[in-house]
């Protein structure tokens, strides 16, 4: 049975399925070349550990840009995979994350795979008549006049008085 969606198409539907496309070419990339247990999501922590020595999930997730639940979620991923282990930090609130020797031997391929993804962003966004980090950008320069919550908020209250 086919569902159809009371919804109308989203705006955003393009650009989040842009990012999976992306993701899913780099996790081909591991399997290809047989990085075992790594998902794309794992490269900036497993690398930030390997020039930082190990880290606090908080620090991991400030270095990745990441919530401090979405690194939690990605060291228990990491450690099930043999990438990292970890031990209680100087408080009990605080989780410190080693690389392991696992972990270590995958990061060159990581660092290469970064630099790779950089150079394909770059090539393609050289191919389009208005490249994607300038549409950022411009994005950017409205929100900063309007934040989304605020744009959202609006647009409730607009849909509410229909």
């Amino acid at each position: 049975m086919i569902l159809k969606s009371k919804m109308p198409p989203s705006l955003f539907s393009p650009v989040s399925a842009l990012l999976r496309e992306i993701e899913e070419a780099i996790a081909g990339l591991y399997l290809d070349n047989k990085v075992a247990g790594v998902r794309p999501r794992f490269s900036m922590a497993l690398v930030a550990l390997a020039n930082h020595g190990p880290l606090t999930i908080r620090d991991l997730a400030s270095f990745s840009g990441v919530t401090h639940a979405a690194m939690s979620q990605s060291v228990k991923a990491m450690k099930a995979a043999g990438l990292v282990h970890t031990e209680a930090g100087q408080d009990a609130r605080s989780v410190v994350v080693h690389l392991s020797d696992k972990g270590r031997s995958v990061v060159p391929f990581l660092e290469a795979e970064w630099k790779a993804t950089e150079a394909m962003l770059a090539e393609l966004e050289s191919e389009l008549p208005y490249p994607l980090t300038k549409a950022v950008a411009d994005v950017r320069k409205q929100l900063a006049k309007e934040p989304l919550r605020e744009r959202l908020a609006r647009q409730m209250r607009g849909i509410d008085s229909e």
